[in-house]
């Protein structure tokens, strides 16, 4: 790796009390480019702008994918990964799904821990904060030609985070638009599912709605996702989601959230989900609570469902009442260091650049 640290760290102008999710960058990224069939050295370099040209194919023709992760830092200020395997494993379907060269495990991870090390500084302590980071990859040769590319870039860039949603939202039901197509590339973290999800979710803000719920194309008889992340439906003491499949992402915080209730005795049912059963369950009272997961919001509470023009209420559960939180709260436990990681699910970053 090439490490080429920044003289102008803006560590002294980040205030952990006052700062926006996804606005504020850390001081340095990682960079790596494919050209001639191979990946080049990793570098670590600081943060800033890349120069590229309106002609990059990337733009042009949606060859993009990346991954969202966190890093946590504990009470004692170590800090730790997620289950970052598992971002690395996804992030190579994407491109493979998008004709585009895999990242090796040791470009990821290594750039990865390299990356979270040097700016371990940015990392808020404290409920609900972490560091959000983002590896990607997209294509870079100039070109206007309709064809896979020859040239990448994989980058990692990182950002402080704090908590997404702090009240419950209303989603509404689509009846019309879908996020994936049977075929497509649902399964993949593409940047362009989230470009085409914007217009359905700017419709449905209008309607004062905060997020969609996305249903099948064929029939919108079935959930999918909710805006984006994967959704989960309690009724009576089961927890239902739907299986991953083409057109539903391989969420890491949904495949977590399924083993910890598993690990807490919980019913958890992975198959399709009917509208209207979930319809049926809200008007007979036993729907108790709707849900989203994803690493960016960790978990959002659901307190109306829109459906065919009418708002249905969900119930208001205590803390201690709900599965959601209480799923959440142990995921969280888990992430931070307050609970034993029987999973073996957490990384611990050490000092690896101490010497740089």
């Amino acid at each position: 790796m090439i490490i080429q640290k920044t003289e102008n760290s803006r560590i002294s102008t980040f205030d952990p009390n006052n700062f926006s999710f996804g606005n504020t960058f850390i001081d340095h990224m990682i960079i790596c480019e494919y050209e001639e069939g191979k990946w080049g050295d990793v570098k670590l370099v600081p943060y800033g702008p890349i120069p590229f040209t309106p002609a990059m194919m990337g733009v042009n023709y949606g060859q993009a994918c990346f991954e969202g992760m966190k890093a946590y830092k504990d009470k004692d200020g170590q800090v730790f990964l997620f289950r970052p395997e598992k971002n690395f494993e996804r992030i190579n379907k994407s491109a493979k799904r998008l004709a585009m060269p895999e990242v090796t495990e040791e470009m990821f991870l290594e750039g990865l821990k390299a990356l979270v090390d040097i700016d371990r500084d940015w990392i808020p302590q404290g409920e609900g904060m972490s560091l959000y980071i983002r590896p990607l990859i997209f294509a870079t040769e100039e070109a206007l030609k309709a064809r896979v590319s020859n040239k990448y870039m994989f980058a990692i860039v990182a950002t402080p985070a704090k908590m997404y949603y702090t009240e419950p939202v209303s989603v509404k039901i689509s009846d019309h638009y879908s996020r994936a197509a049977s075929g497509g590339v649902g399964s993949a973290k593409a940047a362009g599912n989230y470009a085409a999800s914007f217009y359905p979710t700017q419709l449905a803000i209008e309607e004062g709605y905060e997020q969609i719920i996305w249903t099948d194309d064929a029939t919108h008889e079935y959930f999918e996702e909710s805006g984006t992340m994967n959704v989960f439906v309690r009724i009576k003491d089961t927890i239902f989601t739907p299986p991953t499949s083409e057109k539903i992402l391989d969420g890491v915080t949904r495949d977590s959230f399924i083993q910890l209730a598993k690990k807490r005795g919980i019913e958890v049912k992975v198959e399709p989900i009917k509208v209207a059963d979930v319809v049926e369950a809200q008007k007979n009272g036993t729907l108790k609570e709707v849900w989203g997961v994803g690493t960016a919001v960790v978990t959002t509470v659901f307190q109306a469902l829109g459906h065919n023009g009418e708002k249905l209420e969900l119930p208001k559960l205590s803390d201690e009442e709900s599965y959601a939180v209480i799923l959440k709260n142990d995921l969280v436990d888990l992430q931070t260091n307050l609970s034993e990681d029987s999973f073996g699910w957490r990384v611990l970053v050490d000092h690896v650049l101490e010497t740089v």
